[in-house]
């Protein structure tokens, strides 16, 4: 069973910048995509970001522009660049596999609480 370990959140100014980090423990093929997810507050869990096996990347449209997946296959990690960070960026981070539409490879990780505020 793969687990996700989710660090590097943190509060932070509106207008700053956050580096996420997500390493797995447990085996996990590179053959899998990646993703970072968030939930705020009184909120659904979302995602935000998703990286292929060979690189390819998506984005929510709400951090598009903003925010960089990348991922190291030979570490088995995947970050998360933040930049120009705004108040409703505020929540809790999270990383898995994303397997299909609502589906993912592993149980939730305790995630990383980012906050964004002056």
């Amino acid at each position: 069973q793969v687990q996700f370990v989710e660090s590097g959140g943190g509060l932070v100014q509106p207008g700053g910048s956050l580096r996420l980090s997500c390493a797995a423990s447990g085996s996990i093929f590179s053959i899998y995509a990646r993703g970072w997810y968030r939930q705020a507050p009184g909120k659904q869990r979302e995602w935000v970001a998703r990286i292929g096996s060979g690189g390819s990347t998506n984005y929510a449209d709400s951090v598009k522009g903003r925010f960089t997946i990348s991922r190291d296959n030979a570490k088995n990690t995947v970050s998360l660049q933040m930049n120009s960070l705004k108040p409703e960026d505020t929540a809790v981070y999270y990383c898995n596999s994303p397997l299909g539409p609502g589906t993912v490879l592993s149980s939730w990780g305790q995630g990383t609480q980012v906050t964004v505020s002056s």
